[in-house]
Protein backbone atom coordinates (compact mmCIF):
# COMPACT_ATOMS: atom_id res chain seq x y z
CA UNK A 1 0.00 0.00 0.00
CA UNK A 2 2.79 2.88 0.95
CA UNK A 3 6.66 2.73 -0.05
CA UNK A 4 9.21 4.84 1.06
CA UNK A 5 12.10 4.68 -0.85
CA UNK A 6 15.54 6.36 0.65
CA UNK A 7 13.81 9.11 2.54
CA UNK A 8 15.64 11.73 3.16
CA UNK A 9 14.40 14.54 5.31
CA UNK A 10 15.81 17.84 7.06
CA UNK A 11 15.31 20.66 9.08
CA UNK A 12 17.98 23.05 6.97
CA UNK A 13 21.12 21.43 7.08
CA UNK A 14 20.20 19.33 9.92
CA UNK A 15 19.10 15.73 8.29
CA UNK A 16 16.86 14.32 10.73
CA UNK A 17 15.83 11.11 8.04
CA UNK A 18 18.41 9.34 6.55
CA UNK A 19 17.63 7.32 3.53
CA UNK A 20 14.83 5.25 4.72
CA UNK A 21 12.88 2.85 2.84
CA UNK A 22 10.35 0.68 4.24
CA UNK A 23 6.87 -1.28 2.56
CA UNK A 24 3.57 -0.93 4.63
CA UNK A 25 1.26 -3.42 3.12
CA UNK A 26 -2.97 -3.59 3.52
CA UNK A 27 -4.37 -4.42 6.53
CA UNK A 28 -1.28 -4.01 8.22
CA UNK A 29 -0.38 -2.57 11.72
CA UNK A 30 3.15 -1.37 11.63
CA UNK A 31 4.44 0.12 14.71
CA UNK A 32 7.38 2.39 14.89
CA UNK A 33 9.52 2.51 17.75
CA UNK A 34 13.11 4.25 18.96
CA UNK A 35 14.80 6.67 21.66
CA UNK A 36 13.77 10.51 21.89
CA UNK A 37 15.18 12.35 19.00
CA UNK A 38 15.40 9.04 16.99
CA UNK A 39 12.87 10.79 13.94
CA UNK A 40 9.88 9.27 15.03
CA UNK A 41 7.45 12.30 14.08
CA UNK A 42 9.14 13.56 11.62
CA UNK A 43 8.92 9.98 9.61
CA UNK A 44 4.50 10.45 10.53
CA UNK A 45 4.71 13.79 9.07
CA UNK A 46 6.51 13.15 6.12
CA UNK A 47 3.93 10.34 5.57
CA UNK A 48 1.29 12.99 6.12
CA UNK A 49 2.86 15.40 3.53
CA UNK A 50 3.34 18.09 5.99
CA UNK A 51 7.18 17.79 5.78
CA UNK A 52 8.85 17.17 2.24
CA UNK A 53 10.98 15.45 1.85
CA UNK A 54 14.48 16.40 0.61
CA UNK A 55 15.05 13.14 -1.50
CA UNK A 56 13.19 10.10 -1.84
CA UNK A 57 9.95 8.36 -3.35
CA UNK A 58 6.58 8.01 -1.39
CA UNK A 59 4.07 5.84 -3.08
CA UNK A 60 0.71 5.03 -2.09
CA UNK A 61 -1.28 2.35 -3.36
CA UNK A 62 1.34 2.53 -6.62
CA UNK A 63 0.94 6.55 -7.45
CA UNK A 64 3.53 8.59 -6.46
CA UNK A 65 2.93 11.15 -3.73
CA UNK A 66 6.34 12.76 -3.21
CA UNK A 67 5.89 16.53 -2.61
CA UNK A 68 1.95 16.82 -2.91
CA UNK A 69 0.50 19.71 -0.71
CA UNK A 70 -1.06 18.26 2.41
CA UNK A 71 -4.42 18.24 1.81
CA UNK A 72 -3.59 15.93 -1.48
CA UNK A 73 -2.22 13.41 1.00
CA UNK A 74 -5.27 13.63 2.39
CA UNK A 75 -7.49 13.06 -0.74
CA UNK A 76 -4.89 9.64 -0.89
CA UNK A 77 -6.49 8.34 2.00
CA UNK A 78 -3.97 9.09 4.70
CA UNK A 79 -4.88 10.67 7.99
CA UNK A 80 -2.90 11.56 10.65
CA UNK A 81 -3.46 11.59 14.35
CA UNK A 82 -0.79 14.07 15.33
CA UNK A 83 0.89 14.36 18.88
CA UNK A 84 -0.59 16.18 21.14
CA UNK A 85 -3.64 15.64 19.47
CA UNK A 86 -4.03 19.30 18.45
CA UNK A 87 -8.03 20.14 18.42
CA UNK A 88 -9.78 22.92 18.12
CA UNK A 89 -10.61 23.65 21.76
CA UNK A 90 -13.32 26.39 21.90
CA UNK A 91 -14.81 24.29 18.91
CA UNK A 92 -17.76 21.25 19.99
CA UNK A 93 -16.66 17.65 19.91
CA UNK A 94 -19.24 17.17 17.03
CA UNK A 95 -17.57 20.49 14.82
CA UNK A 96 -14.07 18.98 15.43
CA UNK A 97 -15.03 15.34 14.34
CA UNK A 98 -17.16 16.96 11.46
CA UNK A 99 -14.00 18.83 10.03
CA UNK A 100 -12.49 15.73 9.52
CA UNK A 101 -15.00 14.94 6.87
CA UNK A 102 -14.47 17.84 4.73
CA UNK A 103 -13.68 15.63 1.56
CA UNK A 104 -16.68 14.96 -0.88
CA UNK A 105 -16.27 11.17 -0.69
CA UNK A 106 -15.91 11.46 3.19
CA UNK A 107 -18.80 14.20 3.63
CA UNK A 108 -21.17 11.85 1.45
CA UNK A 109 -21.04 9.32 4.59
CA UNK A 110 -20.47 11.65 7.65
CA UNK A 111 -23.38 10.06 9.59
CA UNK A 112 -22.64 6.73 8.76
CA UNK A 113 -19.12 7.45 10.00
CA UNK A 114 -20.08 9.45 13.03
CA UNK A 115 -21.92 6.43 14.24
CA UNK A 116 -19.35 3.93 13.80
CA UNK A 117 -17.06 6.66 15.73
CA UNK A 118 -19.49 6.69 18.74
CA UNK A 119 -19.63 2.94 18.77
CA UNK A 120 -15.82 3.31 18.74
CA UNK A 121 -16.10 6.16 21.56
CA UNK A 122 -19.27 5.51 23.34
CA UNK A 123 -17.69 8.27 26.19
CA UNK A 124 -17.95 11.13 23.57
CA UNK A 125 -22.33 10.38 22.84
CA UNK A 126 -22.89 12.58 25.86
CA UNK A 127 -20.14 15.56 25.01
CA UNK A 128 -20.94 16.64 21.35
CA UNK A 129 -21.87 19.50 22.26
CA UNK A 130 -19.90 20.30 24.81
CA UNK A 131 -16.08 22.25 23.56
CA UNK A 132 -13.26 19.95 23.05
CA UNK A 133 -11.26 21.72 25.51
CA UNK A 134 -13.27 20.95 28.64
CA UNK A 135 -12.60 17.03 28.44
CA UNK A 136 -10.25 15.28 29.57
CA UNK A 137 -7.20 14.19 28.13
CA UNK A 138 -8.34 10.61 27.26
CA UNK A 139 -11.48 11.81 25.46
CA UNK A 140 -9.77 14.57 23.87
CA UNK A 141 -7.33 11.83 22.52
CA UNK A 142 -10.61 10.14 21.49
CA UNK A 143 -12.00 13.00 19.44
CA UNK A 144 -8.35 13.48 17.93
CA UNK A 145 -9.03 9.65 16.46
CA UNK A 146 -12.35 10.12 15.51
CA UNK A 147 -11.65 13.03 13.49
CA UNK A 148 -9.19 11.24 11.45
CA UNK A 149 -11.31 8.14 11.11
CA UNK A 150 -14.23 10.92 9.92
CA UNK A 151 -11.99 11.31 6.69
CA UNK A 152 -12.85 7.93 5.95
CA UNK A 153 -8.73 6.83 5.45
CA UNK A 154 -7.13 3.91 3.86
CA UNK A 155 -4.11 4.98 5.98
CA UNK A 156 -4.31 6.25 9.35
CA UNK A 157 -1.38 7.74 11.31
CA UNK A 158 -0.76 7.64 15.02
CA UNK A 159 1.64 9.72 16.67
CA UNK A 160 1.93 8.83 20.55
CA UNK A 161 -1.46 8.31 20.75
CA UNK A 162 -0.59 7.39 24.54
CA UNK A 163 1.30 10.27 25.28
CA UNK A 164 0.23 12.23 28.64
CA UNK A 165 -2.60 9.62 29.25
CA UNK A 166 -2.97 7.67 32.69
CA UNK A 167 -2.37 3.47 32.34
CA UNK A 168 -6.17 3.23 32.40
CA UNK A 169 -6.97 5.23 29.78
CA UNK A 170 -3.89 4.39 27.41
CA UNK A 171 -5.50 1.14 27.99
CA UNK A 172 -8.97 2.09 26.49
CA UNK A 173 -6.89 4.09 23.39
CA UNK A 174 -4.49 0.88 22.58
CA UNK A 175 -7.91 -1.40 22.73
CA UNK A 176 -9.33 1.34 20.20
CA UNK A 177 -6.48 1.48 17.71
CA UNK A 178 -7.15 -2.50 18.04
CA UNK A 179 -10.71 -2.72 17.21
CA UNK A 180 -9.83 -0.49 14.10
CA UNK A 181 -6.96 -2.56 12.88
CA UNK A 182 -9.23 -5.37 13.57
CA UNK A 183 -11.89 -3.78 11.14
CA UNK A 184 -9.28 -3.75 8.28
CA UNK A 185 -7.30 -0.62 8.47
CA UNK A 186 -3.66 0.06 7.94
CA UNK A 187 -1.72 1.80 10.59
CA UNK A 188 1.18 3.11 11.41
CA UNK A 189 1.37 3.70 14.74
CA UNK A 190 4.40 5.60 16.28
CA UNK A 191 4.87 4.81 20.12
CA UNK A 192 7.52 5.23 23.14
CA UNK A 193 5.16 2.77 24.75
CA UNK A 194 6.83 -0.03 23.69
CA UNK A 195 5.31 -2.94 25.14
CA UNK A 196 1.87 -1.92 24.41
CA UNK A 197 2.75 -1.03 20.57
CA UNK A 198 4.34 -4.70 20.28
CA UNK A 199 1.39 -6.58 21.33
CA UNK A 200 -0.85 -4.48 18.82
CA UNK A 201 1.91 -4.47 15.94
CA UNK A 202 2.10 -7.20 13.09
CA UNK A 203 5.13 -5.78 12.58
CA UNK A 204 7.80 -3.11 14.10
CA UNK A 205 10.50 -0.80 12.80
CA UNK A 206 13.42 0.60 15.08
CA UNK A 207 14.88 3.70 14.40
CA UNK A 208 17.88 5.46 15.64
CA UNK A 209 19.28 8.52 14.40
CA UNK A 210 16.80 8.87 11.46
CA UNK A 211 18.05 5.50 10.41
CA UNK A 212 15.79 2.36 10.33
CA UNK A 213 18.45 -0.84 12.53
CA UNK A 214 16.04 -3.44 12.48
CA UNK A 215 12.54 -4.17 11.91
CA UNK A 216 10.96 -7.28 11.59
CA UNK A 217 7.82 -9.38 13.64
CA UNK A 218 8.09 -8.07 17.33
CA UNK A 219 8.28 -11.39 18.49
CA UNK A 220 11.68 -11.79 16.49
CA UNK A 221 12.88 -8.01 17.37
CA UNK A 222 12.22 -8.75 21.22
CA UNK A 223 13.92 -11.86 21.06
CA UNK A 224 17.46 -10.03 20.11
CA UNK A 225 19.14 -8.30 23.51
CA UNK A 226 20.99 -5.98 22.07
CA UNK A 227 17.36 -4.31 20.31
CA UNK A 228 16.09 -5.11 23.68
CA UNK A 229 18.29 -3.08 25.90
CA UNK A 230 19.33 -0.29 23.05
CA UNK A 231 15.97 0.63 21.60
CA UNK A 232 13.34 -1.30 23.25
CA UNK A 233 14.12 -0.16 26.75
CA UNK A 234 12.99 -3.57 28.24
Amino acid sequence: MLELQQLTVAYGEARALWDVSMKVTQGELLCVVGPNGAGKTTLVNTLAGILPPRAGRITMEGRDITGLAPHRFCEAGIALVPEGRRLFTGMTVAENLDVGSYLPAAKAKRRETLDEVLALFPALTARLTAPAGELSGGQQQMVAIGRALMARPRLLLLDEPSLGLSPLVTAAVFDAVRKISQGGMTIVLVEQNVSQALRLAHRACVLELGRIVAEGEPQELMKRPEIRQAYLGV
